[in-house]
Order: C-alpha cells, then structure tokens, then sequence
C-alpha cells in the first residue's frame, strides 16, 4: 500500500489506494480526484480539484459527471471508455493526454482513468502542469 505522501499520479497502486483512502487523504494529493459510482454521480472531489476548477463541492457532489459537472469529458475518449470497459467486465487504467474547456480556457492536462470490475466508485484523476 502507498502512502499519502508519496502518492503519485503515476503510482502503479493508485487503484487499490484510491479505494481505501478516506476524503482527507484524497485532500493530501497534489491532482485532482472525481469518484463517481456506477450511475454517473459523483461521489468524491478532493480539494486539488475543487480550487484548479474553481468548483466547491457543494457544487459538485451529487451530480452526474459527464452531463453537469463536466460535459467536455462526454465523449469517445473518457466516458465511452468507462461504459465499454463496465460493459465487458473488464478493468481500466489508461492515462491519457486531454484538454478541459468548460468553464475556463483551453488547459493540457494528463487524465488517468481508473475502474475495477465490481467496484462501487471510478475515478477520473487529473493531472495538470505544475
């Protein structure tokens, strides 16, 4: 098991972190967390995220991802992969190259996409240029 510390983007057991980590320790990382269940709703927003996106949880929480909260991730690249992989069964841990619109300029980010077969949350994790 990693430590909050020492918590990484890139980290090869993120996964089993995230699944484990209370919200005070998604507070901890330095990128941004959105758990949402198998519904679409997020369910987890750390606070990297909240103040890169100018969104409070408030805001957030309880809301469909891909329509409400983030609308430029309704797509191919992000939100298919997530229904493709549910639908097959099969897990997903891809990172890939993005850039957000809404509700601010163009913004190059790298998004690492995490499910598990079963598991009651998934993650889209960003990372943005430091």
């Amino acid at each position: 098991m990693i430590e909050t510390q020492t918590a990484a983007f890139q980290d090869a057991e993120l996964a089993a972190f995230l699944s484990q980590a209370s919200d005070a320790a998604l507070d901890e990382l330095d990128f941004g967390v959105i758990g949402f269940d198998a519904t679409g709703v997020v369910r987890r927003y750390n606070a990297f995220e909240s103040k890169a996106a100018g969104l409070s949880r408030d805001r957030v929480l309880g809301n469909p991802l891909f329509t409400l909260v983030a609308p430029c991730m309704n797509n191919f690249m992000v939100a298919q992969r997530f229904e493709d992989a549910a639908a097959g069964g099969a897990p997903l841990d891809a990172i890939i190259d993005y850039v957000l619109t809404l509700r601010m300029r163009p913004v190059k980010v790298k998004l690492r996409l995490v499910a598990a077969p079963g598991a009651a949350m998934r993650y889209v994790l960003i990372q943005r240029a430091l």
